[in-house]
């Protein structure tokens, strides 16, 4: 919009605030808040306006429109509700496509606890979501030996569970489940042992610490000692956990802390969520800046929809420079020193690090490969991977009727194939239909050789194969200790569903997207490294079958015969005659006899 079209609308901007809004033609393409609309709108076409993004934004405008609010709130507000639906063009993005896991504690009698990345409308409670899938499930693994309950799918009605049907499983007698399924636990005392799940999952350890003391001291009381000695290794487990975890200080409580870095046209948001002293939740938002936005700008549209996407409830928050606009019902606190200052500089630690680390892979794989660098942050940011997945490995089992099993292996780095490090395994230990044996196996090979030569492991293993194929092949990484240094994901056959260790439930990613067909790229090149190998092994156990048992024929007379005669097949057609042209008459009938009894 030139100035002169401009100022014909000026005198009808209000002095009030509210929202205001940019249009090219009939396009929405900026929407702003203001304590004063009139005069942040007339800011935007001052002469002297240095940012060449903010010029191309005011020479795209056709229209400019305005909402006026009764506060400041309400701008606020209804400024993030028309971003989130319209996602203008020149406001800052900050869509983000991840599936974020979640556990949900499923709305059934006796409820089970699982890690979950689908979030239904089936009156279950979900609680996330979570950044980190491993700590998820570290988390997971902790209550399971900690609080006993029970991971079965049984139907555990009242109904089902008085026709007395079901009996009590293993876990029960690992002491993982009290097997309510066989009545020895009833729903109240199952209840309380959620809670205290509950309480663990959301952080709230003293709580946990409290009741398992009581109970404990109920025991000694009855002379129950063996089972408070039992409830005294949990607590002083629990203690344990609490201490290595991220302990803040139990006097701030609860509170959301916000730092951000820019460089260029990114910004790194560092997110972290404190529940009674506990860092329990962290993430590190990337933002693709539009205009020159200012740190307070982007924390001003950021902070709102972040907290909504990490279903934070807190009413502190941190922050290092104040906010034009306080969200309603919220407390900003700028720390000058003190405890909360020290999460401060932890998050801009963070946020600095996470935001140096994004420039130099970006740097680093654009400089030789655009499109493989933006398939593989796109891979990053699906998948939740805590490493950027330069070096992948994709791993597939092939045999025939039990017979000539093999495995391949190929490696893909920066998006593109490296055939040098392609592999085929035949396979030692296992004899017949073992997939599950067989992915074990070869896993084990090829990551006990990079260790013994001491060469790079790679970020992300695929194994193409379901749960079952992906737990063997984990049995493998576990036992080479390399749990946590790499991350394994099953691509199940057909339905390209992805499974990560310990999920219930896998991630379908969009058809057409870009880290799905990068997926499917590097299972074909398996599937075709793999085929062609087998081909070739099967091709040579027939010819083994043929010749190989002949004794007197020896490499070379074989070379002879096959060279002229081209298969096994042509030379049991051949006569005596033909053949002993090639290899004398005693060798000749040597063969020709042999072959005949194989023919037969």
């Amino acid at each position: 919009m030139t100035i002169p079209a401009f100022k014909e609308i000026a005198a009808s901007l209000p002095n009030a605030p509210g929202i205001y809004k940019y249009y090219q033609d009939d396009q929405l393409i900026y929407v702003g808040k203001a304590k004063n609309i009139n005069k942040r709108v007339r800011s935007y076409f001052n002469k002297t306006l240095s940012s060449y993004k903010t010029v191309a934004l005011v020479n795209s405008i056709t229209k400019i429109d305005f909402t006026i609010t009764s506060t400041e709130q309400d701008a606020l507000f209804l400024e993030n509700s028309l971003i989130k639906e319209f996602q203008p063009k020149y406001n800052i993005d900050l869509k983000d496509d991840k599936t974020y896991p979640w556990i949900v504690i499923k709305n059934e009698p006796f409820p089970r606890i699982f890690l979950t990345r689908r979030k239904l409308n089936d009156q279950s409670e979900y609680i996330g979501p979570f950044t980190s899938v491993q700590n998820v499930r570290e988390l997971l693994e902790f209550i399971k030996y900690q609080i006993p309950h029970r991971s079965c799918k049984l139907n555990l009605s009242e109904k089902e569970i008085k026709k007395k049907k079901y009996k009590a499983c293993l876990e029960f007698h690992l002491g993982n489940c009290k097997a309510p399924c066989v009545e020895k636990q009833t729903a109240a005392d199952y209840n309380n042992d959620l809670q205290q799940i509950r309480n663990i999952i959301k952080g709230n350890l003293q709580s946990v610490l409290q009741y398992f003391k009581q109970e404990m001291q109920a025991h000694v009381e009855k002379l129950e000692f063996e089972k408070a000695a039992i409830l005294k290794k949990k607590i002083d487990y629990l203690k344990s956990y609490s201490a290595k975890s991220e302990v803040v200080n139990f006097k701030i409580k609860d509170a959301d802390i916000f730092t951000l870095h820019k460089e260029d046209d990114v910004a790194l948001i560092n997110y972290m969520i404190i529940h009674n002293g506990n860092i329990v939740n962290t993430h590190n938002q990337v933002v693709h800046l539009k205009l020159e936005e200012s740190t307070g700008e982007i924390l001003q549209t950021a902070i709102p929809l972040l907290r909504e996407k990490f279903n934070s409830n807190n009413t502190e928050i941190i922050l290092a420079e104040p906010l034009e606009f306080v969200p309603s019902g919220l407390t900003i606190t700028i720390p000058l020193g003190g405890d909360k200052k020290k999460l401060i500089q932890l998050s801009e630690k963070n946020s600095a690090y996470h935001l140096k680390e994004f420039q130099k892979n970006k740097r680093l794989y654009l400089t030789n490969d655009q499109n493989g660098a933006e398939l593989l942050m796109d891979l990053q940011t699906d998948l939740q991977l805590t490493e950027f997945p330069a070096h992948i490995e994709c791993f597939d089992n092939s045999n025939l009727q039990g017979t000539n099993a093999v495995s391949a292996m190929v490696c893909f780095k920066n998006a593109m194939p490296s055939k040098a490090d392609y592999r085929h395994f035949n396979v030692k230990t296992v004899t017949g239909i073992n997939d599950f044996a067989t992915m074990k196996e070869v896993v084990y090979r090829r990551y006990k050789r990079l260790l013994e030569e001491q060469r790079d492991l790679p970020e992300l293993v695929i194994i193409d194969g379901g749960k079952g194929q992906l737990s063997a092949a984990y049995e493998s990484i576990v036992e080479l200790g390399l749990q946590g240094q790499i991350t394994l994901i099953g691509l199940a056959k057909n339905v390209e569903e992805i499974f990560f260790i310990g999920d219930q439930e896998s991630i379908k990613l969009p058809y057409n997207s870009n880290s799905l067909t990068l997926i499917r790229k590097i299972r074909d090149a398996v599937h075709q490294f793999g085929i062609t190998h087998h081909r070739n092994k099967r091709s040579k156990s027939a010819f083994q079958s043929s010749l190989d048992d002949i004794k007197g024929i020896g490499n070379a007379t074989k070379e002879t015969l096959l060279r002229k005669f081209k298969s096994v097949k042509k030379i049991q057609e051949s006569s005596l005659e033909d053949i002993a042209k090639e290899i004398g008459t005693a060798k000749a009938s040597i063969v020709y006899e042999k072959l005949k009894q194989t023919d037969q």
